[in-house]
């Protein structure tokens, strides 16, 4: 739905139509800090009530709807699991309409919702994930696909719900299958070819930093999904993204604290590269899945201003750190 305003309310740059002033919104989360807030004043406690219904368009889907909104230059940006739409954002006129074809079988595998949950606006295209396992960019004003990349296999029990992220001109997505016992990873793609950059998986492998964490040296170290999309700070260049549960859910099977589970990451994102990391539940026994927005800010601790990251985790805790070297502040 779009809401405008029954009186008073105009945007003059739009002539007979009574709306507020147009967003900008480019990323998931609405910004790079995952706050949340707009800054548009239109809209307040006295004009709230005002709202009424100005247009709607159906996604015909019988599947959830989770898509977050984009909008730029007028134009607002919706996904649904098969289709991308571009729409008119004052008349809800449909602009164009990317069809997503993709086999049956991850239906079968996929946890928690045949979903999608948005995109991001980068350079004049529109990049999100399929359900499959796939990587798409499209042109921003035709819908004409650009490129297309595979990343995962559903038969391994992954599958992509999640919108990307673009930080520093790298395309960054994660994945779902915790509960498949799919191996979790994140990887950045180039945003112009869609040429894969790198890939770092969230549980570890023999050998690896944080296989001592897991028993029989992280054989069968499973889990780790990255659904939900991370934050971005530009200054200290660091995506910080959350960690799901470990697999299998029974903790007696994986002794040990099962890094990077239930993890608060902050990586580098042209190379993938973990900075720092901060587990809230290790051995999980309770599907904590610690996914959960991270939100950026900065904020007055103990008489000093301090560049914070924020989340609140599925354990019951609300943990603050230091996000540029991930030191606990508070819990």
């Amino acid at each position: 739905f779009f809401f405008q305003a029954e009186d008073g309310i105009r945007d003059s740059s739009v002539t007979g139509v009574q709306t507020c002033a147009l967003p900008i919104f480019l990323t998931y989360g609405m910004s790079y800090s995952h706050q949340r807030f707009s800054t548009l004043k239109q809209i307040d406690k006295q004009t709230v009530s005002r709202l009424v219904p100005a247009w709607s368009y159906s996604l015909d889907s019988n599947t959830g709807e989770e898509s977050q909104a984009l909008v730029l230059d007028g134009t607002m940006y919706i996904t649904s699991h098969d289709k991308t739409v571009a729409l008119d954002a004052v008349t809800g006129k449909e602009i164009w309409k990317n069809t997503v074809n993709y086999p049956t079988d991850p239906l079968k595998t996929v946890c928690c919702g045949i979903v999608n949950r948005g995109g991001a606006l980068f350079n004049g295209k529109f990049y999100r994930t399929i359900l499959d396992g796939r990587v798409q960019a499209i042109d921003a004003k035709t819908g004409r696909e650009i490129w297309n990349v595979k990343s995962g296999e559903t038969s391994e029990g992954l599958a992509m719900t999640g919108a990307p992220l673009i930080a520093n001109g790298v395309v960054i997505v994660g994945v779902a299958g915790s509960e498949f016992s799919a191996r979790g990873y994140l990887e950045g793609y180039d945003a112009e070819t869609g040429k894969r950059l790198w890939r770092h998986y969230t549980v570890p492998k023999a050998g690896e930093p944080g296989a001592d964490t897991w028993p029989d040296n992280a054989a069968n170290a499973r889990g780790g999904s990255t659904w939900t999309t991370g934050s971005y700070d530009p200054d200290l260049d660091l995506v910080y993204w959350g960690v799901g549960n470990p697999s299998p859910w029974n903790p007696l099977d994986r002794k040990g604290d099962n890094l990077f589970t239930n993890t608060i990451l902050a990586i580098k994102p042209k190379t993938g590269e973990f900075a720092w990391y901060y587990q809230t539940s290790p051995n999980d026994p309770f599907d904590h899945d610690n996914v959960n927005s991270l939100i950026l800010a900065d904020l007055n601790t103990g008489g000093q201003m301090r560049k914070v990251v924020m989340q609140a985790s599925r354990n019951g805790f609300f943990y603050v750190l230091d996000r540029a070297n991930g030191k606990l502040l508070a819990a």
